[in-house]
């Protein structure tokens, strides 16, 4: 599958579609020309590494951008998760030790905060973005309190193999993004909840005459999402060795960034997965290559800051806006 086309016509439409492939070859051709190291396998693998759990992350948060929603919770779940994960594996804290079993128990609380988020938008009818920002806060309270400010330190090697592991001398988190890059397209592509998606993004009033199930959708779609970003903290917390409320700072920035950049409307129905992952490639790339070249740190995050706002406004299809506020 192409990278999705806006409904928008004329010649610059088709050209925003592929502007995220371009600008990624763009920048992997002006990095590689200032640093030689930039192209070389161990470096590639590096910039693999560290796109692992953005990648993750960024499955989630397409859906729900995808549905003219925002999710600002994300940190709040990956913090609630990181922190149960390393609670009942191998610890310097909790006499708990259940090994792999611990992962979808983490998982399956992602998925449970996400539901709460889907149930609270869908029944209190408040904004997505102010639901979700209050269950993120929660969230980040919740882990604290789990540890009492404290850090748990993980000794479950085989857990910490999730992300430092190598199959095939390819680090365990890369293909642990794979496979949940191709679930979401299969999602996307092959089920009915992928098509009621852009339905509802597209235009929910024609969505909910056509009898799709708004709020059941909405509802699945926000659990969908806290599924993965269940995944990306079990998947931090085996990266760190540890958990803490705070393992997941930056992480709400850099997810709807590489979301948004990769050509995925804020204003919903178009984008994809494939999308996202170019987005992530974006991001990931832009930082190492910044670091590769000498950057300084400053001028970095006000790099990234101009990247999502450049990018907003060229997602945005300016044909179905009557009034922006």
């Amino acid at each position: 599958m192409a990278l999705a086309v806006p409904a928008s016509k004329g010649g610059f439409a088709k050209w925003r579609a592929w502007a995220p492939l371009a600008v990624l070859a763009g920048l992997c051709i002006l990095i590689s020309l200032f640093n030689g190291n930039f192209l070389t396998v161990s470096n590639s693998l590096r910039l693999l590494n560290t796109a692992a759990i953005p990648l993750v992350l960024s499955m989630g948060a397409t859906f729900i951008i995808l549905m003219g929603s925002i999710d600002l919770s994300v940190e709040g779940v990956i913090a609630v998760t990181a922190v149960a994960v390393s609670l009942l594996v191998a610890n310097d804290l909790t006499g708990y030790d259940y090994g792999l079993w611990a992962v979808p128990v983490a998982i399956i609380a992602g998925g449970l905060l996400g539901m709460l988020n889907g149930v609270l938008h869908v029944r209190l009818k408040t904004p997505s973005f102010m639901t979700t920002l209050g269950v993120g806060f929660a969230g980040v309270g919740i882990a604290t309190a789990m540890l009492g400010g404290q850090t748990v330190r993980i000794s479950d090697q085989t857990f910490r193999a999730l992300s430092l592991g190598r199959v095939g001398g390819v680090p365990m988190a890369i293909w642990i993004a794979l496979a949940t890059v191709i679930v979401a397209y299969i999602i996307q592509e092959r089920t009915r909840i992928g098509r009621w998606v852009y339905a509802i993004g597209t235009d929910e009033t024609t969505a909910r005459q056509a009898g799709i199930p708004i709020e059941r959708t909405r509802i699945l779609i926000f659990t969908l999402a806290g599924i993965f970003y269940g995944l990306g903290g079990v998947l931090s917390a085996a990266q760190f060795g540890q958990g803490h409320a705070l393992i997941s700072q930056g992480r709400l920035f850099t997810t709807v960034t590489a979301v948004v950049v990769g050509g995925t409307s804020l204003s919903g129905g178009v984008g994809s997965v494939l999308n996202s992952v170019v987005g992530v490639l974006i991001v990931v790339v832009l930082a190492n290559g910044m670091v590769l070249m000498g950057v300084e740190p400053y001028i970095q995050q006000g790099v990234q800051g101009l990247l999502i706002i450049v990018a907003v406004a060229l997602s945005l299809d300016r044909s179905r806006l009557d009034v922006v506020k």
